[in-house]
């Protein structure tokens, strides 16, 4: 069965020419115009990826995205815009986006963007979803991490990158390769960023931040994540 892609964009023109080249790749292809049909639709068919425009009459591409991740899909985004600042570009990611093209822009080159990110997505889908550290429990696939009856919320990139580890639990797993697979190679190209998030995790998670047990520094190389209770 082929894979399915929403494309929601207001521009006619370009909407036939997507639908058209994706079409002739092979996938099936779903078409909105505004972004409430945008939404509707993803959450009906559930795509395997939303390409989505920032201006869109209705709701915008950034409130349909923000939407998508509050009602718990995961499903790729890969926004189209016309914006090119840098402060627009990281609000999309962080509003969950996993890719950010700005028009005009080479529909090869946004063909061969989707096809990474279709094929990062089924890397994800092998990684658990669920597991335990010591007395903390994850619940990757929900943002939430418990301990005890204390609920701690995640962020979808915090909840990613805790994945990854722990599929190789006990591995040390360099910046490239988190940056890779959760962010993508395009999306932000710094190994601050891994870091950043690494800090902002273990202030949620870790008893002592500052004498972390579970999600450790392997100087040299990257990070990895032990549990506290042992093997």
């Amino acid at each position: 069965m082929p894979q399915t892609i929403l494309v929601v964009e207001d521009e006619a023109d370009l909407l036939r020419g997507l639908r058209d080249n994706f079409a002739y790749e092979g996938y099936r292809v779903l078409t909105a115009a505004d972004g409430e049909k945008g939404l509707a639709l993803a959450l009906k068919e559930k795509p395997d990826l939303v390409i989505l425009d920032w201006m869109l009459p209705a709701m915008d591409g950034l409130a349909v995205c923000r939407e998508l991740r509050a009602r718990g899909s995961m499903t790729p985004v890969v926004f189209l815009t016309a914006r090119g600042q840098e402060v627009d570009r990281v609000l999309g990611l962080e509003m969950g986006a996993d890719d950010y093209v700005t028009k005009p822009f080479s529909v090869r080159e946004l063909a061969a963007r989707v096809k990474a990110i279709l094929r990062r997505a089924a890397g994800m889908a092998s990684r658990p979803s669920t597991f335990a550290l010591g007395d903390l429990h994850v619940d990757a696939g929900s943002f939430i991490a418990r301990r005890g009856k204390k609920e701690i919320p995640l962020g979808r990139y915090e909840a990613e990158l805790l994945r990854v580890l722990a599929q190789r639990k006990g591995q040390a797993v360099s910046r490239t390769d988190i940056l890779n697979e959760v962010w993508g190679v395009d999306a932000y190209p710094s190994d601050r960023t891994v870091d950043n998030t690494v800090v902002k995790l273990r202030q949620k998670i870790e008893r002592n931040p500052r004498n972390p047990r579970m999600l450790l520094t392997v100087h040299g190389v990257g990070y990895k994540l032990v549990d506290p209770a042992g093997p």
